[in-house]
């Protein structure tokens, strides 16, 4: 059975959402949390975002600026990261 992963995108985003989708090789659960600002409009960026949006991945974001993505305040995102076996922060 796979693990359960919550990858925290804060100042690395292009790295943290390139590592979002290359660790889901792994048949672990991926939920991806973009943090205290917007998603920096790239390249890189938008065909990470894209990729994890087909691949059904989870992706949350405590910034209502960021379109597309399932909102959720700091204070259940603390309660959600106990439900996690590994979380990793960018």
């Amino acid at each position: 059975m796979g693990k359960k992963i919550a990858v925290l995108v804060r100042d690395r985003q292009g790295e943290a959402l390139r590592m979002s989708v290359g660790i889901t090789l792994m048949d672990d659960t991926i939920d991806v949390y973009v943090l205290d600002r917007k998603v920096e409009s790239n390249a890189d960026n938008d065909l990470n975002l894209e990729t994890i949006k087909d691949m059904d991945m989870k992706i949350f974001t405590n910034t209502k600026e960021n379109a597309g993505m399932d909102y959720i305040s700091t204070e259940d995102l603390a309660k959600k990261l106990l439900e996690y076996d590994h979380v990793v922060p960018f």
